[in-house]
């Protein structure tokens, strides 16, 4: 009992997903003693269903996988395990299959009959009646607080996170832009370092809704709360799940783009402007909007990369709206002037 009790309190103490899937898969092992454990992120890409590892216990050591590094790959298919895949359209609490390689339970995660994250428990060495009792018990405190998790990091109306979690999805992206081995050599900071990062990139996009105050002001605010909602869908159709999408108040959202190269980055971004000019918006008719973006650089102020954002963003507001800006390139073409100070910010 003091042993569930420790678990317990160590999971409800977290404020971060990661912390308490780790004390979560941690206790699920310790308890049926079993060889492993894994976390498993549940993706759907229109009609398909993908499993993809997000955090793994094996040995006592925990692995969490680097979203930047998986190259847009979207994981196992679904179909690929039939068992977990008739479980879930069934909507089952606990799916098991006992194969070669040992016994594996699966323990899907729904909350309000939605499936994001399935724990998966491989070879218990002690799988009584009482044992699994006590797991379900643990796991209804899980589902709880994952809910109060989500509810405190989600807009209210479009549910994109919210400002109040920008700054915590930042760090981690800028963490996983920096290769290790130039992380903290300022020698090998210079031309070599960029070079190797024309590749793949993280990007932060700012985007506004065009003459938004006339659609409040001519319809009234309920279809202009109808429209955000609306543009919030768009952007989740319209970008990966391992990208990161915030509404920051009003019409402004926020874009974190994983691991894309440069010409993918303006496709993308461009793409979801042209879903949004396309959609027919009830009553409103049509809506666009402007985008501006700029690579994130790991060895640079976070200020300074929103700052770019947003000044390519305030350039295709000023030249026209429903446009796509990229700051690097507006720069390079001399549309946009810096000036460097000693610090490294920039000021416009």
């Amino acid at each position: 009992m003091e042993a569930i009790i420790k678990h317990l309190v160590e999971i409800t103490g977290h404020r971060d997903h990661d912390l308490l899937n780790i004390s979560v898969i941690s206790a699920l092992r310790e308890l049926t003693n079993a060889q492993s454990a894994r976390v498993l992120d549940v993706v759907s890409l229109g009609q398909q269903i993908y499993i993809k590892p997000h955090i793994v216990i094996r040995d006592d050591i925990v692995s969490i996988a680097d979203e930047s590094q998986n190259n847009g790959q979207s994981g196992d298919s679904l179909d690929q395990y039939p068992l977990l895949k008739a479980g879930i359209a069934n909507q089952q609490a606990v799916i098991e299959q006992v194969d070669e390689r040992g016994k594996l339970i699966w323990l899907p995660i729904w909350i309000n009959d939605k499936l994001h994250t399935c724990l998966e428990i491989c070879n218990p060495a002690n799988y009584a009646v009482n044992t699994m009792e006590v797991v379900e018990g643990m796991l209804i405190v899980y589902r709880n607080f994952q809910n109060l998790l989500d509810y405190s990091e989600r807009d209210s109306l479009t549910g994109l996170l919210n400002r109040k979690t920008f700054d915590d999805s930042f760090s981690k992206v800028l963490r996983n832009s920096a290769p290790p081995q130039y992380a903290h050599d300022p020698e090998r900071q210079g031309p070599e370092r960029r070079h190797q990062e024309t590749e793949k990139q993280h990007w932060l996009a700012v985007l506004d809704i065009d003459h938004f105050k006339r659609v409040n002001d001519q319809f009234g605010h309920l279809y202009g709360d109808e429209v955000l909602i609306l543009i919030a869908n768009l952007m989740r159709s319209s970008f990966r799940p391992s990208d990161r999408l915030f509404r920051f108040g009003g019409e402004e959202f926020v874009i974190l783009l994983r691991s894309a190269s440069q010409e993918d980055a303006r496709h993308i971004f461009d793409r979801f402007r042209h879903n949004v000019e396309e959609h027919d918006f009830p009553q409103v008719g049509q809506v666009t909007v402007s985008v501006g973006y700029a690579c994130i650089d790991p060895y640079e102020p976070a200020v300074a990369i929103v700052g770019r954002a947003d000044q390519a963003l305030y350039f295709a507001k000023t030249n026209g709206r429903n446009r796509t800006c990229h700051y690097e390139s507006l720069v390079a073409s001399g549309d946009l002037h810096t000036k460097q100070t000693n610090d490294s910010v920039e000021f416009f």
